[in-house]
């Protein structure tokens, strides 16, 4: 798995700041610009996240590229609906040998291990047979159509991982590019932080803060799984069980 902050928005404590600082001021833009000092920026950021005032931080956003993980992690990514993404596509990039990703839980198994390999390996013989299969029946019907050979075979091709794609399993490697407002982040954090979210998105959210804090360290002092955001864990029954552990691990990380 590799994560990168790719891009976001410039100053954006600054930024954020800013628009705080206006919602209580009636001076201009400009001035407000002019005296906000990094105790005074800190100080309105500290002020506004615990008011629970976070439309002023919809303002900065930050882009990450991830790759090296799974369809499975990126369909859980996605359901964040306050967010932009581009993912490799299945349906243009043929996925002849396809990367994988396995779990360590069956990593860990010899024998377990040794039956993942084996039906990856069977899906992947399985995936080339349908996209050849499918590639010269579509190639004979463009080429019938009029279409000169290397152009129906192109276009063949395209319509072949169309559906051959089907047959790929959720443990197929992925590439994506997100972005997300601060927001958004808050939101991403609280869930995908957490102890009883999956391991593999979980990885990535821990990550993708991680970077937040090298570039926003007073924005993100205070995100992560709820149970570190909000002080207190919302599962009820189905909490981890281990909230003090969990704070006292994203306080190194914010150190």
């Amino acid at each position: 798995m590799k994560v990168e902050l790719l891009s976001y928005t410039p100053e954006p404590e600054k930024l954020i700041a800013t628009a705080a600082k206006l919602c209580y001021s009636s001076s201009d833009i400009e001035s407000l610009r002019d005296g906000l000092t990094e105790e005074k920026i800190t100080s309105f950021i500290d002020m506004i996240i615990s008011i629970g005032h976070e439309s002023v931080v919809e303002h900065v956003s930050f882009t990450f590229g991830i790759e090296g993980i799974s369809r499975a992690c990126s369909h859980q990514l996605v359901r964040h609906r306050i967010a932009s993404y581009s993912q490799k596509s299945q349906r243009y990039v043929n996925e002849n040998g396809f990367d994988f990703i396995t779990p360590p839980s069956i990593a860990d198994i010899p024998e377990a291990k040794s039956e993942y390999d084996r039906v990856i390996g069977e899906i992947t013989k399985s995936y080339e047979k349908l996209a050849d299969i499918l590639t010269e029946k579509h190639t004979a019907e463009f080429i019938a159509q009029g279409l000169d050979e290397k152009t129906a075979r192109s276009k063949a091709s395209k319509l072949a991982n169309e559906d051959a794609r089907f047959i790929l399993p959720n443990a197929c490697e992925t590439k994506i590019v997100v972005t997300m407002n601060v927001r958004s982040l808050f939101n991403f954090f609280r869930h995908r932080c957490c102890n009883r979210a999956q391991w593999e998105i979980r990885a990535v959210a821990n990550e993708m803060l991680k970077q937040c804090l090298e570039v926003a360290p007073h924005i993100f002092a205070h995100a992560g799984p709820s149970c570190v955001a909000e002080g207190k864990c919302p599962e009820g029954k189905m909490t981890c069980g281990k909230i003090e552990e969990v704070k006292k691990n994203f306080s190194s990380m914010k150190a």
